[in-house]
């Protein structure tokens, strides 16, 4: 193995990893010595890779992983450049700014084989069949809820327009084909409940966080949904 793909190797095992893996193991899995990978790591860390390691935990790559050339074959950068086009169609202003900059930082850095699958992709996303409620909170007072944790006390009306007042935890933002949603565990309902943010007319934070980890939240939802991390449907096999 040269030593340029053994880099790009060690990336990529980094990359699949969500938790820190020892260096002995790392070393083990690329076939390499402890000394080799020290000395490897130490170099993508000099080249902006975002490498963590502590003694006795072992190393991991945190987010905001720079895209070297070579990384993405044709297919991959298909992949990539439909998912960000959908982003563009469904997502909000703050979403489509953002697939449009990942794409700009993408495109910088593909070798000039996958440019063409970038400029010329097989496969698109059609136009965007349907135009979304107009909100009257702006998604980036939920964004900023999911992120920081924070209850959030909501005026909502249901499909009949009742009125309700709840008290939620915010867990994540869903763009579906006909509406956007806020996925939340409801404090009066004492359960997790999806809401249509277009029926929101209000929503305040109560300087509150909530308890517990908000990933933990979220798995629980998703094992309740029968949904996997992707957000496909998985039924039950028994």
């Amino acid at each position: 193995m040269s030593r340029t793909t053994r880099l790009l190797t060690l990336l990529q095992v980094l990359r699949g990893k969500r938790c820190p893996v020892t260096a002995a193991a790392l070393a083990a899995e690329l076939e390499v010595s402890e000394r080799t990978l020290y000395r490897d790591i130490a170099e993508l860390t000099a080249l902006g890779a975002p490498i963590h390691g502590e003694a006795g935990i072992g190393y991991v790559l945190r987010s905001g992983l720079f895209l070297p050339p070579l990384m993405l074959n044709a297919d991959e950068t298909e992949a990539i450049v439909l998912g960000l086009r959908y982003v563009d169609q469904r997502g909000d202003e703050v979403l489509g700014k953002a697939a449009a900059d990942a794409l700009a930082k993408i495109a910088a850095v593909l070798a000039p084989a996958a440019q063409e699958a970038l400029h010329n992709p097989t496969v698109l996303p059609g136009p965007p069949a349907y135009c979304y409620p107009e909100n009257v909170v702006p998604l980036n007072v939920f964004r900023q809820a999911i992120r920081e944790q924070a209850k959030l006390h909501i005026d909502y009306a249901d499909v009949n327009k009742t009125p309700s007042q709840r008290l939620i935890w915010p867990l994540a933002l869903g763009f579906m084909n006909e509406a956007r949603v806020i996925v939340a565990w409801c404090e009066l309902r004492d359960d997790f409940r999806t809401f249509r943010t277009d029926r929101i007319a209000a929503a305040s934070e109560q300087g509150q966080r909530y308890p517990g980890r908000r990933s933990d939240l979220l798995r629980t939802w998703r094992q309740r949904m029968q949904l996997d991390d992707a957000g496909r449907f998985t039924p039950d096999k028994n």
